[in-house]
C-alpha cells in the first residue's frame, strides 16, 4: 500500500475544476513531523493563494470540503496557514495491516508498468586488490539491484571489470622485473598485489594515462600494454595467466559481501568491437580527427573525447560507447544506470551525449552518482596507490572481530540464549553482525555526499546502525520462541489489530510506510531512504515494545493482535534490510 499515492490521488480528484494542473499541488503532501496534529499534512493551499488571489484558510477549508473521505480518512483539520492535516482512520489502518499480513510481499505491489534496467557497478580494476573506496559502488548498485527487482522490473547487473587496461601494464612491467617465482607461485594474488604496490611506487606521476614520456617505468608500463593490446604472445599468454587469479580475488570479496552479477563483461571483452565502433563514429559524423587522433568534441570550453589515440590505441570513451551498443542490442532496455563515482561526472556528461549522437537516443542513462571516502586526516579521496585505503578484505576481517568482540563482552547479559550457542551459530552471527554493519553505515549516508573512512564508526552498534536494526528483529523473533507462537498462524488467518494505544497505532502508521520509502529509493536511486524508513520503525516498535505487553496482554485478542504488529515489523525489517543486501539472524 503506497499511502502517499492514495492520499495525493484523493487530493488530485478535490482539485479538479480548482487549478488547470491538480497534480502539482496534489504532490505537497508528507507525513506530519507532529503526529498530534495527523499523520500527514497538505501544503497546497498556500502555493494556491497567488493563483487563485484568495487567502490560503479559505483555499483550505474549500478543498476539505472536496475531499472525498471515504473510510480512509478521519474529518480533516486546517491548522495554523492553511495547513491540512490528514488523520487516517484506525479501522482502515486495521483493515491494511491484515492484508498487508497475509501476502509475501507485504503490501507492496508489483510495478504496473515494469521497465528494463541494467545496472553496472563495482567494476574494480582486477589487477589490484579492491579497497574501501570500491565499497561504495558495489553495494548501492547491489542494493538497487535487489530493490528494483523487487518491485518487478527487470534488472541485468553487469560488472565492467577493468581487465585490459593500463594497470596490466603495470603488473607486466612488474612480473617481468621484480616477481619472486616462489611467492607466486605459493600465493600468486599476493604476488601480483606487491607487483603492482611496487610498480607504482616508483612513478614519478600521479597519473596513469600521461603522455609524457619523462617518466620511463610509466612509459614502459604503457608500452608492455600496448604490445598486449596489439597481441603480443608472451604478454598475452602472462594476461591469460594472471586473469584467473584476479578473478577469484574478487569473486571472494563479492561472496562475502553476498553480491552477485548477472554478468562480468570487462574490457577485454569489447576490445574485438572497438575497430568497429570507431568508424561508425566516424561515418556519423560523431568523431573526427584532430591532429593525428580521432575525437568526439562537445562544447567550446570543454575538452574532447578521444576515441583512438594518435598511435591507434583506443581509450575508456571507446569501450564504453561499445558497451552502450551492446547493451541495447542484447537486453534493450529501457535505462541503464552507471553507479560511479561523482568524479566521473564529466566523462559520463560526455559518454551520453555522444551515445544520443550516434543514434543511441532510446534508453535512459542516467549516472547514479556518489561521493567519495575520504581520508579522515586529509579528507582527500582515498587511493591504494598512496597506501591510504584499507583494503577491503581487511575491513571486513576487522568488523567481524569488531562484532565478535561485543558480542564476547555482553555474552552474560544477553541470558541463556547466548550461552547456549554452537560455535557455528557464534560465527555466522559475527559474519552476519559484522559485514552488516559496514554496509548499512555506507548506505545510511546520502549516496551524494563524501564522508570520512572511520572504522570505528562503520562498525558502531548503537543507535542508527545495521546491528541495532538485526538486534530489534532478533528480540522481536525471541517473543514468538517463549511464547511457543507459530508466526504463520498469523498470516493465514490475522486478527483485527487493536490500535487503541498511542505506541500500538504508531507502528501500525510505519509499517503501511514501507511502500512509500521503497518507491521513493527507487525513484531517486537512493537506498538510505530505507535506512531511515527502518530507524524509524525500529524507534516505533521500541515504544511499542517497552510500553505494550505482547505475551502478558490483558486479553487473548488483545495479545493475538500485538503478535500481529509484532510479526509484521519483523518482517518488514528483515526484508527491508534483505533489499540492502544485509542479512539477518533469529538470536543475536
Amino acid at each position: 500500500m503506497n499511502v502517499i499515492q492514495l492520499l495525493q490521488g484523493k487530493l488530485a480528484d478535490a482539485l479538479q475544476g480548482l487549478v488547470p494542473d491538480p497534480a502539482q499541488y496534489a504532490a505537497m503532501v508528507k507525513p506530519t513531523q507532529d503526529t498530534r496534529l495527523g499523520d500527514y499534512q497538505a501544503n497546497c493551499a498556500m502555493g494556491l493563494a497567488k493563483v487563485l488571489g484568495r487567502k490560503p484558510p479559505e483555499i483550505a477549508q474549500e478543498i476539505v470540503g472536496r475531499l472525498n473521505l471515504g473510510d480512509v480518512l478521519e474529518a480533516p483539520r486546517i491548522a495554523g496557514p492553511g495547513f491540512i492535516n490528514l488523520r487516517l482512520k484506525d479501522s482502515w489502518l486495521a483493515t491494511q495491516l491484515r492484508e498487508m499480513a497475509i501476502g509475501d510481499r507485504l503490501g507492496v505491489a508489483v510495478a504496473a508498468s515494469p521497465k528494463t534496467y541494467v545496472i553496472d557497478f563495482s567494476s574494480p580494476n582486477v589487477a589490484k586488490p579492491m579497497h574501501v573506496g570500491h565499497l561504495r559502488s558495489t553495494i548501492i548498485g547491489d542494493a538497487l539491484t535487489r530493490l528494483l527487482r523487487f518491485l518487478g522490473h527487470k534488472v541485468i547487473s553487469d560488472n565492467h571489470l577493468g581487465d585490459w587496461g593500463t594497470q596490466f601494464g603495470i603488473l607486466l612491467y612488474g612480473y617481468k622485473h621484480f616477481v619472486d617465482r616462489q611467492a607466486f607461485a605459493a600465493d600468486p594474488v599476493r604476488e601480483l598485489t606487491r607487483l603492482y604496490l611496487h610498480v607504482r611506487s616508483l612513478f614519478k606521476k600521479d597519473d596513469d594515462e600521461a603522455e609524457d614520456t619523462a617518466d620511463p617505468v610509466a612509459e614502459a608500463c604503457r608500452l608492455e600494454t600496448a604490445k598486449l593490446h596489439a597481441g603480443d604472445p608472451e604478454n598475452l599468454k602472462l594476461w591469460q595467466e594472471f586473469m584467473p587469479h584476479c578473478y577469484e580475488e574478487i569473486e571472494h570479496i563479492y561472496r562475502r559481501l553476498g553480491v552477485r552479477f548477472d554478468f562480468r563483461h570487462g574490457e577485454s571483452f569489447y576490445n574485438p568491437m572497438l575497430p568497429q565502433v570507431v568508424q561508425s563514429l566516424v561515418d556519423k559524423g560523431v568523431a573526427r580527427e584532430s591532429e593525428g587522433a580521432l575525437a568526439i568534441f562537445f562544447g567550446e570550453d570543454e575538452p574532447p573525447a578521444l576515441v583512438r589515440k594518435r598511435d591507434g590505441a583506443f581509450t575508456y570513451t571507446t569501450t564504453d560507447l561499445a558497451t552502450i551498443r551492446y547493451r541495447v542490442e542484447q537486453f534493450n532496455p529501457d535505462a541503464m544506470l552507471y553507479v560511479v563515482d561523482s568524479r566521473q561526472a564529466l566523462h559520463f556528461a560526455h559518454l551520453f551525449d555522444a551515445a544520443r549522437r550516434w543514434g543511441y537516443t532510446k534508453p535512459a542513462l542516467e549516472h547514479v552518482s556518489f561521493g567519495s571516502v575520504l581520508d579522515a586526516k586529509t579528507r582527500k579521496p582515498l587511493k591504494t596507490r598512496e597506501g591510504g585505503a584499507p583494503g577491503l578484505e581487511e575491513l571486513l576481517d576487522l568488523a567481524e572481530e569488531r562484532a565478535e568482540q561485543v558480542y564476547r563482552e555482553n555474552v552474560v547479559e544477553r541470558g541463556d540464549e547466548a550461552i547456549t550457542r554452537s560455535p557455528e551459530e557464534e560465527r555466522d552471527i559475527f559474519q552476519v553482525v559484522g559485514i552488516g554493519a559496514v554496509k548499512y553505515a555506507d548506505l545510511s549516508q546520502n549516496r551524494s555526499s563524501d564522508y570520512a573512512f572511520d572504522l570505528n564508526k562503520m562498525v558502531n552498534t548503537e543507535g542508527n546502525t545495521a546491528t541495532y536494526m538485526q538486534y530489534a528483529y532478533a528480540r522481536n523473533r525471541s517473543i514468538f520462541r517463549r511464547g511457543n507462537v507459530d508466526p504463520a498462524d498469523l498470516r493465514t488467518d490475522p486478527p483485527a489489530p487493536t490500535l487503541a494505544l498511542p505506541d500500538e497505532r504508531a507502528v501500525a502508521l510505519q509499517l503501511l510506510r514501507f511502500e512509500d520509502a521503497l518507491s521513493a529509493a527507487a525513484a531517486d536511486a537512493r537506498p538510505h531512504l530505507i535506512t531511515g524508513y527502518l530507524w524509524d520503525l525500529s524507534k516505533a516498535y521500541s515504544g511499542f515494545f517497552q510500553n505494550c505487553p505482547v505475551l502478558k496482554a490483558e486479553t487473548q485478542a488483545l495479545r493475538r493482535s500485538r503478535l500481529l504488529l509484532c510479526d509484521l515489523t519483523a518482517r518488514v525489517i528483515q526484508r527491508g534490510l534483505d533489499l540492502l543486501g544485509i542479512r539477518t539472524v533469529e538470536r543475536m
